[in-house]
């Protein structure tokens, strides 16, 4: 077990596994415990998986199958803006995947990817349950409906204001 003064971990985050070892089965924790470590840090790290394998003594190759396998597990730093773009059956018909090119084209990413400045992310979804507002385009917890290519730069700059 790795030594608390060099864990990569939080303070919570251990005592969340150490809660999760006394329980049967404890490795049927792992998608919480990194559920908790995402929220509390944005990402999970390389270090992060291996150190919740060596604490939860399951194979870091688990972990890291785990992390990979479920979209909702980022390995990356999100920006400071994570737009989403609805990509499920009713927003693609009315045309998301033009509104998706129009941020690829003005922010110079493609989907999954962060600006250098850090400050946009570019993500898809697969459905937001609002089909009657589609094409839906949500900026961090903000949802905007029946959204055009033309609207993206606004969408960009309201971001940037608020």
């Amino acid at each position: 077990m790795t030594n608390s003064t060099q864990t990569k971990l939080y303070p919570e985050i251990i005592e969340f596994i150490e809660e999760c070892l006394t329980r049967e089965h404890p490795e049927s924790y792992l998608i919480s415990i990194l559920h908790k470590l995402q929220e509390r840090h944005g990402y999970l790290t390389r270090e992060h998986m291996y150190e919740v394998a060596q604490r939860l003594q399951v194979p870091a190759s688990v972990v890291s199958g785990v992390s990979t396998f479920y979209h909702f597990f980022r390995l990356k730093p999100r920006g400071r803006y994570a737009i989403s773009i609805c990509l499920g059956t009713a927003c693609f018909v009315k045309g998301a995947d033009k509104i998706l090119e129009a941020f690829r084209k003005k922010l110079g990413i493609n989907m999954g990817e962060t600006t250098k400045d850090g400050l946009f992310s570019l993500e898809n979804t697969r459905c937001l349950g609002v089909c009657g507002l589609a094409p839906v385009v949500t900026i961090n917890d903000k949802i905007y409906s029946r959204v055009t290519p033309q609207q993206v730069p606004d969408l960009l700059s309201r971001a940037l204001a608020d």
